[in-house]
């Protein structure tokens, strides 16, 4: 298709676009499948009881994603969205397979580093393809969607784990919907993706935002709106860390069944998901800021308020308002980080943000491992929340308001 061809909408690229929403489903479906079981597993399969321990994976997972997501950006206009996605999925196919004949815990933290570097190179492709692909006009929306598949396939996949684990054991039969995920997944994406250069050419034409000057160091520290932005959802992700590897930890303590874990675990992502139907198209029309703060701030005092309550029903509302908050987040992230950069760069600032987004992943699980294992479980919690409402303040009073536009400096 040449440049002249391309016609930029969600409505014009429905089909290629809907496809790459159900790839999406499935690259999150590949985290789901460790989201309720793996404290368990860790535990039971090789007797690890430390909590910085088990948390070893989700940073062994969080630093690898975090590198994968940037290099994606800096090769994708080099090597090309769809080939990068196709890389991610045969790297991902061998994950479950040594799950389920790991030997020793080094060998999950292997399957948890290639999970990594196969989230980083397939979120990421998909996410800036859809940009690519829609245009200005509905970029919110189109986040929303993106996000909507794959982290309500992250709660659909949890709570299965959690169901089948009930069933038949914590090993090996999850793993069995991670073998059919990945192939299912690098399928599609061999078959039928076709890749978006020729949509950013076209944009680009149109297109008058200043080009940054230095990507990675205007996206971490010196544009006030992407360092802002940055900053929420490295904390995001760093609670979101915390969540996954400690929450199970406090059900178990709490003599939660397996079942329950799961639909607990997966309350979260799942109002997280179904939110995102929304709050993109939101982002689209109202405020980025407020969405940002008042999503942080929930994220932030519903985390606060887990260590008091241990009944099944206060938890799952507790759980709601922690995915509302970060459904109001999520794609308000990659709307506004897509608003501030010129197409040609967007690729590579959107590597830089989810660089150290995911890198929270790997400060959350540290963080909350190391509080957990000294002070308690509960207080890990406690930090973790706190870190969060200080994140909604930085956004509150760093961030500029929309509509002052995007490229404001110190």
């Amino acid at each position: 298709m040449t440049t002249q061809q391309v016609q930029l909408g969600l409505k014009e690229n429905w089909k290629q676009f809907l496809l790459l929403v159900i790839i999406n489903a499935f690259v999150g479906g590949m985290v789901g499948m460790e989201r309720t079981i793996f404290p368990q597993f860790a535990e039971l399969t090789f007797g690890v009881a430390s909590k910085t321990a088990i948390l070893s994976f989700i940073t062994a997972f969080g630093v690898s994603k975090a590198l994968a997501n940037y290099y994606t950006g800096k090769l994708a206009n080099r090597f090309g969205r769809r080939n990068l996605l196709i890389l991610g999925w045969l790297i991902a196919i061998p994950v479950p397979w040594v799950l389920m004949y790991a030997s020793s815990w080094n060998w999950v933290v292997l399957a948890n580093i290639l999970l990594g570097v196969s989230q980083g190179l397939t979120w990421s492709s998909t996410v800036v393809m859809k940009i690519d692909l829609v245009g200005e006009k509905d970029r919110g929306f189109a986040m929303g969607l993106n996000e909507f598949a794959g982290y309500f396939a992250v709660g659909v996949v949890a709570f299965l784990t959690g169901y089948v684990a009930n069933e038949y054991g914590v090993t090996p039969y999850p793993f069995y919907i991670g073998i059919a995920i990945s192939v299912i997944g690098f399928i599609l994406s061999l078959l039928w993706v076709k890749d978006t250069s020729t949509f950013v050419h076209k944009e680009s034409a149109t297109n008058n935002t200043e080009q940054l000057k230095s990507v990675f160091i205007e996206t971490t520290f010196k544009n006030k709106t992407l360092s802002a932005v940055t900053q929420a959802g490295l904390v995001n992700n760093l609670n979101d860390g915390m969540i996954w590897g400690l929450l199970p930890i406090l059900l178990l303590g709490w003599s939660y069944s397996n079942e329950n874990m799961g639909i607990i675990t997966a309350i979260y992502p799942g109002v997280w998901g179904i939110g995102q139907l929304f709050t993109g198209k939101m982002s689209d029309h109202y405020s980025k800021k407020g969405m940002l703060f008042w999503g942080m701030l929930m994220q932030g005092v519903a985390i606060c308020f887990i260590p008091y309550f241990s009944n099944f029903y206060v938890l799952a509302g507790i759980a709601a308002v922690l995915g509302l908050g970060t459904a109001l987040v999520y794609p308000t992230f990659l709307s506004t980080i897509a608003q501030a950069t010129s197409p040609q760069q967007r690729a590579e600032t959107i590597g830089t943000f989810r660089l150290w987004r995911d890198l929270g992943y790997a400060f959350g699980a540290v963080i909350s491992g190391i509080t957990a294992d000294l002070f308690g479980v509960e207080y890990a919690v406690l930090l973790i929340g706190e870190l969060t409402v200080v994140s909604s303040m930085i956004i509150k009073f760093r961030m500029p308001s929309d509509k002052l536009k995007v490229m404001s400096y110190e």
